[in-house]
């Protein structure tokens, strides 16, 4: 074994930064916000910064890094190591010096034998030319891996190489087989005592042509000769998980098991607004034509623009899936992270309504490549915006209010400041007991049951302005939707649900969403979060400045002008997660 020295212990650097963070998280700041997470240390560029638990309980942490760019030479893939659950590193531990050929994407795995081993793609060949100019190189050459015997301090002197069975795809390919292209995000699962996990292979230089397989070793788990080890490349034939009508950008696949070990999940993104999903029923041998990721079987598509689509399987056997929500078919829009929970059904998963998981308060800031730590029952993430990688505690009550939507039906008390009483006369005030100040109270909700017998616009539902506009206003649009307007008198918010969703004459629960961590407007319509459906690439909005005291004359006038009947209405001076605004739906009017 060799390895590059490393102390184990902090770098005062990070000691400090631990320490500003640990003081922003201390003072209040939404946890939210990756700027209150712990820094991983990096080189300048980080990337995939996925975690795994050694024997001993300490973190290991593999990342690709480097002084420069992405794809850049001197981009080499690295370990840290963390006896106190993230906030204080070692120093950086190389896997591959940043001296050799380019290596990239590494994704890490334990056996039960406390062995370590760490798979990533490594430019071998030293290709970095083609057709005489000079290309960027990480996502070519060999699948290769080295071991640690020790959690992770030290890494075997060889480097091994995973046979690479030439492929259709890989024939098409710039080079005609002869150089591979391919690169893999998906952290190694154990399902049947075998090991798994999923790569994508590109049929054209750059980012062309993509389709999914996956590796399989049958005695990883047990057998110390890396000379022993079977690999098996998954699905059988000639042709890897794709589908022609969905284009050439097909990529970044990755995948979970079911209860059975046997039924497995792929989900992969696209240029299409959409990722896609299948399922295959033996292992990965071969899987159902992909279709567009829905919710439940047959039911509404997941958005999502050309970034990550991460998946993960948890202890007790349930799912969380990290996206973006939205209907971008470009690399931008990172921003905020969402988050849904799955449950398993009849050997299929059906996905919740998201919550914001991350969010930066700059939009331009992007966050991905996600991994998932569960340890003594609690959760973290780690994410990156390429040059600073962090890990975040994710609150618990957050993920089981995923998994609990549809059972939970009792209406959330917390927060409530005013409500409609019953039998009220159709139009009436709520007096708001205290101010409503968003920079204090982190935000605004208000929740009700109507029917409308027309859907014609400037019905007012709900108003509080004052004489200058601030305040409170709920109403009806042109385009046939409820929207929320919200003014601190300087400052203005608005957002509407999306179209098509409200019939005249059909009761309807609406609730409006107003977040001050990420500045957003969401709405739940009939315990479904708007995403834009067809409509619009967004289903909600984010404001550019930070509101204050919205509260308005300190009363809503309630239903002044309204051609229906309003059934209910809730005031919070917080922010409903949505698992909460699920919850009121399915509690009734």
């Amino acid at each position: 074994m060799t390895s590059i020295a490393c102390r184990y212990g902090p770098p005062l650097s990070l000691v400090i930064m631990t320490l500003l963070a640990s003081t922003a998280m201390a003072a209040g700041r939404d946890r939210r916000n990756i700027r209150a997470g712990l820094r991983i240390p990096n080189e300048g560029y980080c990337d995939q910064p996925y975690i795994v638990i050694t024997q001993d309980g300490h973190w290991l942490c593999t990342l690709t890094t480097g002084p420069g760019h992405e794809g850049q030479q001197g981009q080499h893939v690295v370990a840290t190591l963390s006896a106190d659950q993230g906030r204080t590193w070692s120093d950086l531990i190389d896997i591959e010096p940043s001296a050799g050929p380019e290596a990239s994407w590494v994704v890490p795995l334990v056996t039960p034998t406390g062995r370590v081993y760490a798979f990533y793609s490594y430019n071998g060949d030293e290709v970095r030319t083609l057709r005489g100019k000079k290309i960027r190189a990480d996502m070519m050459g060999w699948y290769a891996f080295r071991y640690s015997d020790d959690g992770g301090r030290t890494w075997s002197k060889q480097r091994y190489r995973l046979p690479m069975r030439v492929t259709a795809c890989d024939r098409s390919n710039d080079w005609k087989g002869k150089v591979i292209i391919f690169w893999g995000i998906d952290k190694p699962k154990i399902a049947n005592g075998s090991v798994y996990f999923a790569f994508t292979k590109l049929g054209k230089y750059m980012l062309d042509n993509g389709e999914g397989w996956m590796y399989r070793s049958d005695n990883l788990l047990v057998e110390q000769d890396v000379a022993k080890l079977h690999w098996e490349l998954l699905p059988d034939g000639e042709h890897g998980l794709r589908a022609p009508s969905f284009g050439s950008v097909q990529e970044e696949h990755n995948h979970i098991s079911l209860s059975d070990d046997k039924t497995f999940y792929c989900v992969y993104r696209t240029t299409m607004g959409h990722p896609c999903h299948s399922y295959s029923s033996d292992a990965g041998h071969t899987w159902a034509p992909p279709e567009f990721m829905t919710y439940t079987p047959g039911g509404r598509r997941v958005k999502n623009p050309r970034a990550c689509p991460k998946l993960w399987r948890t202890s007790n056997g349930k799912f969380l899936f990290w996206y973006h929500n939205h209907g971008g078919k470009s690399f931008k829009d990172r921003n905020p992270a969402w988050l849904t929970g799955g449950i398993e059904k009849n050997g299929r998963i059906h996905w919740a309504q998201p919550e914001i998981l991350l969010y930066d308060d700059d939009v331009n800031v992007r966050m991905s490549y996600p991994d998932l730590v569960e340890q003594s029952g609690r959760y973290w993430v780690t994410e990156t915006n390429k040059t600073t990688a962090r890990v975040h505690e994710i609150d618990s009550a957050l993920i089981e209010g995923l998994w609990g939507q549809g059972q939970v039906k009792t209406v959330a008390r917390d927060g409530l400041i005013g409500e409609l009483e019953p039998g009220a006369p159709q139009a009436t005030e709520i007096r708001l007991p205290k101010r409503v100040d968003l920079a204090e109270t982190g935000g605004l909700s208000i929740d009700l049951w109507i029917t409308l017998k027309d859907l014609a616009a400037g019905q007012v539902i709900a108003d509080s302005r004052t004489g200058d506009g601030a305040g409170i206003l709920m109403t009806t649009t042109d385009n046939k939707t409820i929207r929320i307007d919200v003014s601190d008198g300087k400052a203005k918010a608005t957002w509407d649900c999306d179209p098509g969703l409200l019939q005249a004459g059909k009761r309807h629960h609406v609730a409006a969403i107003v977040d001050a961590g990420p500045k957003t407007i969401t709405f739940v319509v009939d315990g479904v979060l708007c995403d834009g459906g067809e409509a619009r690439q967004f289903g909600w909005g984010r404001f550019a400045k930070a509101l204050g005291d919205v509260s308005g004359a300190g009363k809503l006038h309630v239903a002044p002008s309204l051609k229906g009947e309003l059934q209910s209405l809730r005031v919070y001076d917080r922010y409903l997660r949505t698992s909460e605004a699920v919850a009121n739906f399915h509690a009734g009017a």
